[in-house]
């Protein structure tokens, strides 16, 4: 009896001791899989794969529609947030605009850009509804410093090889800022569009609206805000215009005016190497 008991005792520890490396086995193996998340090498990868933006831009909307694929859409206030979530392993990729992309992955080993792009869009800037004498003055600034050669001169001081860093915007002596101030709200961490350099904003939307305030009289003061909060204080009239690498969208032709395009940009996807 005793040697019966003991044979039924053995088998059962070794049937648990089996159970629970079984277990072990498939914890390990889930926890294996979780860390290796979703390879993202083309833009149909984006299907399924959690997917990093910065809250409310254009990344934001159109990684949107592919929630209805199965896509988890991480938002964080800043892009160089949803990048450091791409090198810790949370996100699959991050969709962010190709100049900013080019700078985080400069600073950020182990990450590049898929060839592939995601979408080419245009940067304008935002007015409110109720302000359409500004819009019209803008625009009419913009066309005087696109004809003479400033926006491009702006634009090649911060992007390229051939003129970068050799053409800085500068006002003229005599200008006139009689007519006031000009808020322009901004997110200031857009590298090359608006970052800091010590306490300064700089960068591409800066040195134009600095150009665009010379050509109509005001004084350029820059708030920086959380991206997502732009357009709202241009709405309730805490800035007068919005300038961060913004792009033109049905969306937010419903509830904002855009100015005529300065320039064209291209939405890419970052991935781990």
């Amino acid at each position: 009896m005793k040697k019966i008991l003991a044979i039924v005792l053995a088998v059962a520890m070794i049937a648990s001791v089996a159970m629970l490396a079984g277990c072990g086995e498939t914890k390990e193996a889930e926890a294996t899989k979780d860390s290796q998340g979703k390879t993202v090498a083309t833009v149909d990868d984006l299907a399924g794969a959690t997917i990093g933006v910065q809250l409310g831009t254009t990344g934001d909307i159109f990684a949107s529609d592919y929630e209805e694929e199965g896509s988890k859409i991480e938002r964080f206030n800043k892009g160089a947030d949803a990048v450091l979530a791409l090198s810790q392993g949370k996100v699959d990729c991050v969709i962010i605009d190709s100049e900013p992309a080019k700078a985080f992955v400069a600073a950020n080993e182990g990450l590049k850009i898929l060839d592939e792009p995601f979408a080419v869009e245009e940067y304008a800037i935002c007015v409110s509804k109720d302000n359409a004498d500004l819009t019209a003055k803008i625009n009419e600034a913009l066309a005087a410093l696109k004809a003479d050669g400033t926006v491009e001169s702006i634009i090649n001081n911060y992007i390229g090889d051939e003129t970068k860093g050799q053409s800085p915007y500068q006002s003229p002596a005599d200008v006139d800022a009689s007519n006031g101030e000009l808020h322009m709200a901004t997110n200031a961490f857009f590298e090359p569009y608006e970052y800091y350099e010590g306490d300064k904003v700089v960068g591409i939307d800066a040195e134009l609206a600095q150009a665009i305030c010379d050509k109509i009289g005001y004084k350029l003061v820059i708030d920086d805000m959380d991206f997502d909060s732009i357009i709202t204080a241009v709405q309730s009239g805490k800035a007068d215009f919005g300038m961060a690498g913004m792009t033109v969208t049905e969306e937010r032709l419903e509830s904002i005016d855009f100015t005529d395009s300065y320039t064209t940009s291209t939405q890419v996807i970052i991935v781990k190497e």
